[in-house]
């Protein structure tokens, strides 16, 4: 057996060998693209899914899809930081599910900029603070999020990326005696998603709401007898323990954020384009705007109303529509919708989330 697993290690010692010189035989290449590119920018979504998906197609095992796309994504973080180091604005502070997405999408590789507010992720990136923002658009069990909906409509940001997250809560305290336990801080949303594990073992235990899981953490590293609720990113930030992991009550919980930047992205092959549109107050108009979408072949993926704050029982129209705005039929769609609807505005084009 010894000698079976030496000679697996030796095996394994030159693959690493490889696996190194062939990595930076990449980054090589990644260097003399942006040297060509100039000033073109290192961070281009729809590559960077393209390459992702070609790994996922390419998988024969025995690592899970998930787990190779994971690992590429920090080889391609570490390419493009040779480019181009970039900023990403996100909502902080340090250890909220936020930065968790910003990692997931952007690799290690980047300066991450923690924001008070989603107003301050947004005019990071429009002031040129930050290259980039990142924002929680919509949550499965809570909805959408208004005030990034709300910014949408001002901005001159583009969205060029999207990141959905899974939304696993954990239970974190400095010690890890659960009955010692008398309050538990989180985010009302956390509190409101756990709520039926809480009830279950931890009944008697005061649930408070704080600003952030992340201020939770903070919070319950600094007091007997308390814990936090919220991304195990948060437990490491604080130095906190794991009493319990995935205690939210629906495990299919997700997250979507949205990556905004100066521009949109090209083609990928697998796209989404979002827009706003309002409708004339009379009988049947939602029906006339979406009907250029079934005309054309172009699937609606999302609906979401939202008052327009006039006074007049008028509504902005949120739409996710599958496809790129530069595929022929997306682009005959919105051309008919643009002459029916009395405001469009379309926030980008993008690579439909990988992971």
């Amino acid at each position: 057996m010894a000698d079976d697993i030496a000679k697996h290690r030796a095996a394994i010692d030159a693959l690493d060998e490889k696996i190194v010189a062939l990595l930076n035989e990449r980054a090589g290449h990644a260097a003399a693209i942006g040297k060509l590119k100039g000033d073109g920018g290192a961070y281009r979504p729809e590559r960077e899914a393209e390459v992702l998906r070609r790994v996922a197609a390419a998988n024969r095992g025995p690592l899970a899809s998930d787990a190779l796309a994971r690992l590429f994504a920090e080889v391609i973080s570490a390419c493009r930081a040779l480019e181009q180091p970039l900023v990403v604005a996100y909502l902080g502070p340090e250890g909220t599910f936020s930065e968790m997405a910003l990692g997931k999408h952007f690799g290690a590789s980047v300066v991450a900029l923690p924001c008070a507010s989603i107003d301050e992720v947004f005019r990071a990136a429009e002031t040129g603070e930050a290259q980039y923002a990142v924002a929680p658009v919509e949550n499965s069990t809570d909805g959408a999020i208004g005030r990034t909906l709300d910014l949408l409509l001002a901005t001159p940001l583009q969205i060029c990326a999207e990141v959905v997250l899974r939304v696993q809560q954990n239970l974190m305290a400095k010690r890890s005696n659960l009955k010692a336990i008398r309050k538990v801080y989180s985010h009302s949303q956390s509190l409101a998603q756990c709520q039926g594990w809480l009830a279950q073992h931890l009944p008697r235990a005061a649930r408070v709401p704080l600003a952030s899981n992340a201020e939770a953490a903070r919070v319950a590293a600094k007091e007997a007898g308390a814990a936090a609720i919220g991304p195990e990113i948060a437990a490491a930030r604080y130095g906190l323990k794991l009493l319990a992991r995935s205690i939210e009550d629906d495990p299919k919980n997700r997250t979507r954020f949205l990556v905004l930047g100066a521009r949109d992205a090209g083609p990928s092959g697998k796209d989404r384009t979002s827009l706003v549109m309002t409708a004339h107050n009379k009988p049947g108009a939602v029906h006339d705007l979406i009907a250029p979408l079934a005309a054309h072949g172009v699937s609606m993926t999302r609906l979401e109303s939202r008052p327009a704050r006039t006074g007049q029982w008028e509504y902005y129209f949120y739409v996710d529509i599958e496809g790129h705005r530069d595929d022929p039929k997306v682009a005959k769609a919105l051309a008919e919708l643009r002459d029916k609807a009395p405001f469009v505005k379309i926030f980008g084009s993008y690579p439909a989330a990988v992971l």
